[in-house]
């Protein structure tokens, strides 16, 4: 954990926040900023900087996270959604605490 860091705070509940799911490993929580009717960031209560700073053994650890992206969505009533994770400053990274952000419902998504 890092103490000037806003999702190890939410991870321990030191900021409120609205979760949308919670396990032993991982928060789920509405974008403050969202960019589509639903958005939601996956992040691990683990500290990890960004993905340049994953290892071997977060394997698990991330694999977890993709699992859980559709099963969410579905129950958030996205029959299709895209994923982002920002990497590094020059990645648009702004909080350096790894998260995936999974984001859908419109067709005001640019086509990639």
């Amino acid at each position: 954990m890092s103490a000037d860091c806003i999702f190890c705070k939410i991870a321990i509940g030191d900021i409120p926040s609205k979760k949308i799911y919670e396990d032993e490993d991982i928060i789920v929580i509405n974008d403050i900023h969202p960019i589509a009717p639903v958005h939601f960031l996956i992040v691990p209560k683990l500290h990890i900087e960004s993905l340049l700073s994953c290892e071997e053994q977060h394997q698990t650890l991330l694999g977890k996270m993709l699992r859980l992206a559709p099963q969410l969505a579905k129950e958030q009533g996205l029959p299709g959604f895209r994923t982002m994770i920002n990497t590094g400053h020059e990645g648009g990274q702004e909080v350096f605490h790894l998260h995936m952000h999974v984001f859908g419902g419109g067709n005001k998504l640019p086509k990639t």
